[in-house]
C-alpha cells in the first residue's frame, strides 16, 4: 500500500519558490518537520498552511535518493485541475497520478535517421557528455530523450535546466513512463524519430533521469534501459554510441573499471555499437574491451578533457564522489561526447 501521510505545509525554500517546476517545501507530519518535493506541473503549488497528503516511504527507507518526503495531493488549492483540450494520452496511466498529454509521435515514418545518438545508463553522465559534444561540434542541435530507469520526473533533474539555458541541449522529451518535460513521447523510439526527423536535432541523447533503480544483480537495475534505448536508436538507422559507465573510486567492485551495468547491456545487445574509452584509459580494461570487441562492437579511444569540464562549473559529482575521487566516470563521458560529435556530417 502507499505510504501516505497527512500534513501541513510549513515553509518554503526560496531557492525553489512556487513558479519552479519542482517547489521544495517543509511540511509538518505528526508533530515532525520534513522536507517535501512538489512537482507544480502536476498538482500545483504549495504555500504555507497548505493541506497535503504526502509520500513518506523514500525517506523512512532513508533511500540514498529519497532525502524528501513527495507531496501527493494538495488539499487546500489541489484539487481543481484541468487538462488541455489537445491533450488525448495518459501518461502514469492506470494510476492515481493518470493525467492526458498531447504526444509528439505523428503517423509519418522516416528511417534511417542517419544521424547519431549516445545513449546513457546514469543520469550524471549527461552533463560531461552534451559539453564535450559542444566542445566538439559548436552549434550542433542536441536534444534529450530521458527514460525510464532513474526518476520519472522531467521536472527534477537541476542539470538539465542549466543545460538548456547554456544552450547545450536543445530540447527535452520524456518518454515512456517519465514525463513533465518539454514535450512528451510515448517511446522512446517516438521521441527519438520526431526529435531528429520532425525537429531537425543533429544528435539524440537518450538516458535516465536522476536516480537509478538498483538491486545489484545482473538484470535488475536502472542501467538496463540503455539495452532498449540503444536498440530503438539503432532500429531507426541511428549510429549508435553506448556511453560506458567507469569508475576507479566506487566502492563496490561490481562497478569498477566498466560497470557490469556496461558490460550486461554489451553482452545482450542485438547489433554492434560504438563503445568509446577516454585516451589514456587503465590498463585494467583490456579484457572487457576485448570481450566488447568480440562480440562486433567498435571499440576506440577518444579524448576527455576533464580539466576543461572541470572549469566549465557544470555538475562534477557522481554518486556522492567529487570529480577528483572518480575521474574515469567523468573521462568515459566525455570521451563519448567527443566520439559522438566525430559521427555528425
Amino acid at each position: 500500500m502507499l505510504k501516505l501521510r497527512h500534513g501541513v505545509v510549513v515553509g518554503n525554500d526560496p531557492a525553489h519558490p512556487a513558479s519552479a517546476p519542482m517547489q521544495r517545501v517543509e511540511v509538518e507530519v505528526g508533530g515532525e518537520r520534513r522536507p517535501a518535493l512538489a512537482d507544480t506541473a502536476l498538482i500545483g503549488p504549495c504555500e504555507a498552511g497548505d493541506e497535503v497528503v504526502v509520500n513518506v516511504e523514500a525517506r523512512d527507507l532513508a533511500l540514498g535518493s529519497g532525502g524528501f518526503d513527495l507531496v501527493h495531493v494538495n488539499l487546500t488549492r489541489g484539487l481543481t485541475g484541468e487538462t488541455s483540450p489537445e491533450a488525448h494520452v495518459m501518461k502514469l496511466n492506470y494510476t492515481s497520478l493518470q493525467h492526458a498529454v498531447l504526444p509528439v509521435e505523428r503517423e509519418r515514418l522516416a528511417v534511417p535517421l542517419g544521424r547519431p545518438a549516445a545513449v546513457f545508463s546514469l543520469h550524471g553522465q549527461l552533463a560531461p557528455l552534451a559539453w564535450a559534444l559542444a566542445q566538439a561540434r559548436p552549434g550542433a542541435r542536441v536534444g534529450y530523450v530521458q527514460t525510464a530507469g532513474g526518476a520519472l520526473p522531467g521536472a527534477l533533474s537541476d542539470t538539465v535546466r542549466e543545460l538548456r539555458v547554456r544552450g547545450l541541449l536543445a530540447d527535452h522529451v520524456t518518454a515512456g513512463a517519465a514525463y513533465g518535460g518539454a514535450r512528451e513521447a510515448i517511446t522512446t523510439a517516438g521521441g527519438v524519430h520526431d526529435g531528429i526527423a520532425e525537429r531537425g536535432w543533429d544528435v539524440a541523447l537518450v538516458g535516465p533521469g536522476p536516480g537509478i533503480l538498483g538491486s545489484g544483480s545482473a538484470l535488475g537495475h536502472g542501467g538496463i534501459v540503455a539495452l532498449d534505448s540503444a536498440h530503438a536508436a539503432l532500429a531507426l538507422g541511428c549510429p549508435t554510441v553506448l556511453v560506458a559507465r567507469m569508475s576507479e573510486g566506487d566502492a563496490r567492485e561490481r562497478h569498477r573499471g566498466i560497470s557490469h551495468h556496461t558490460r550486461i547491456v554489451l553482452e545482450l545487445l542485438l547489433a554492434p555499437v560504438t563503445l568509446p574509452v577516454p585516451a589514456g584509459a587503465p590498463i585494467g580494461l583490456a579484457d572487457d574491451l576485448e570481450a566488447a570487441r568480440a562480440r562486433g562492437h567498435e571499440v576506440h579511444d577518444a579524448e576527455a578533457d576533464v580539466d576543461g569540464y572541470r572549469s566549465s562549473g557544470l555538475p562534477s559529482r557522481t554518486m556522492g564522489r567529487e570529480l577528483d575521487e572518480d575521474r574515469l566516470f567523468f573521462a568515459a563521458a566525455l570521451a563519448a561526447g567527443t566520439a559522438t560529435a566525430a559521427l555528425l556530417p
